[in-house]
């Protein structure tokens, strides 16, 4: 049944909660899955009944937390409201959820990659799901009315991977995503405006 939650559920949220407090403290790589069970106030037994690895459970966090922020994103963007507030609201949208979970966000863009190739796949897929979300935002008749050209999927990984190292090295810095606000406006403004095309 649609909207049902069963103790299954319960548990792998508390291990997916706890691999996230776990990497806001620690970060990901001085994580362990004691470090995680101790969190999620279980056993290391029903975290292997969920999960293999410590990565496989990242993996699943990550793939929450970022189907989260793109319907969150997509939420936040009125396809009525002019070309320029469309995508100042995408981009407020996605600086807001870096914002709301910084380290994991930069957990993301750092130690997946990190992983090597068993992790390539998933992170090919968060960035599909990321350009779709992307060129469908633009997919409205305000943006093609004001000369907004659809963005390539080329375009569209230079936007998100810009975007994305824009908050890591901010966030590195010891800065908050909020800090490159104005910036990543502007500069998705240049790269999507109808003077760019």
């Amino acid at each position: 049944m649609i909207g049902v939650t069963t103790v299954e559920d319960t548990f792998r949220q508390r291990l997916l909660d706890g691999l996230a407090a776990a990497i806001v403290q620690d970060g990901y790589r001085a994580t362990t899955v004691a470090d995680i069970v101790r969190r999620a106030r279980t056993s290391r037994r029903t975290f292997y009944e969920h999960f293999t690895s410590k990565e496989e459970c990242f993996a699943a966090l990550l793939t929450e937390a970022n189907a989260e922020m793109i319907r969150y994103i997509t939420a936040a963007v009125d396809p009525k409201a002019p070309w320029q507030s469309q995508i100042r609201q995408a981009v407020e949208a996605w600086i807001a959820c870096a914002e709301s979970t910084p380290a994991i966000m930069v957990s993301w863009i750092r130690d997946l990659p990190s992983l090597g190739s068993a992790s390539r796949q998933l992170q090919r897929g968060m960035m599909d799901a990321f350009i779709d979300m992307v060129q469908s935002l633009m997919d409205t008749e305000e943006l093609r009315a004001a000369g907004v050209r659809p963005l390539s999927r080329q375009e569209a990984i230079i936007l998100l991977g810009g975007l994305r190292e824009l908050i890591a090295t901010t966030v590195e810095d010891g800065g908050r995503p909020s800090d490159i606000s104005e910036v990543a406006v502007r500069s998705t403004l240049a790269l999507l405006g109808p003077a760019s095309s």
